[in-house]
């Protein structure tokens, strides 16, 4: 039997690398069209209307911004997306230019994606929102096959001392994750779970004046636990999709 591990599932869900609907994209503007939009011929995922954890925060007047690393870069040279080089800009790790809320134009947009650059700034001036998400450009990303451990470390090390330095340090949760690294070879087989996950465990570390020293969690987590954690602080109305049977990091804390 042949198998076809195309970027749709027969059963119609979007997986492996599906390029979003909005620059920047993997998928280039059709010739003498939108130059913000990919070209719909070469099939990006539609624009997605689900809420997702931005929309929540809105809703309750919590203030947040999506940081990514070459993201104007991106927006004014191709040739940093996929270019295995500096930058190496990946549209495919952006989660929020998928969804229609945040379509170019939008004041949405405008208020919440950032560039990487925005984000070092707003440390340095102590005006970070109080929720920000973070995303390296690719080389420095950590990612196995294209870059290496160090240089992310390095990079992921530099911020938090940035953060520690800075006048938000004492009212500040820093939780830093991953997809593979870290995980990629690990000799547990993961629990039981759906046709989605879990998958092999991947690091996680909580950085915080309010965090237990010393302590090493043992409670079961995915990455949906940091949506969590952000729905029970700021008592959002919870999203679809998050895992019922997964902790929020409540026991990480003091």
């Amino acid at each position: 039997m042949k198998l076809h591990d195309g970027a749709v599932t027969p059963d119609g869900y979007a997986v492996n690398t599906t390029q979003p609907p909005y620059q920047p994209s993997g998928i280039p503007p059709k010739a003498e069209g939108d130059p913000t939009m990919a070209d719909p011929a070469k099939h990006p995922l539609p624009a997605q209307s689900l809420p997702t954890i931005g929309d929540r925060l809105t809703a309750k007047g919590i203030s947040w911004a999506w940081y990514a690393g070459g993201w104007k870069t991106a927006l004014q040279d191709r040739s940093k997306i996929y270019n295995d080089g500096e930058v190496n800009f990946q549209p495919h790790h952006q989660p929020f230019n998928y969804f229609a809320n945040y379509a170019p134009g939008t004041a949405a947009r405008a208020e919440h994606l950032k560039d990487g650059a925005d984000f070092l700034a707003a440390i340095d001036a102590g005006t970070l929102p109080q929720v920000a998400f973070y995303k390296p450009q690719g080389n420095l990303n950590e990612h196995p096959g294209y870059t290496d451990v160090m240089s992310g470390d390095a990079h992921i090390a530099q911020i938090v001392k940035r953060i520690r330095a800075s006048k938000l340090w004492p009212h500040t949760v820093i939780i830093v994750t991953y997809d593979e690294n870290g995980g990629f070879w690990d000799h547990v087989a993961p629990p039981k779970g759906d046709r989605w996950g879990p998958g092999t465990r991947v690091p996680t570390l909580i950085i915080s004046p309010y965090a237990k020293k010393g302590y090493v969690d043992h409670t079961v987590y995915d990455t949906t636990s940091i949506l969590k954690f952000l729905t029970h602080r700021f008592r959002l109305q919870p999203l679809p999709g998050v895992r019922a049977n997964v902790g929020d990091f409540s026991q990480a804390f003091n």
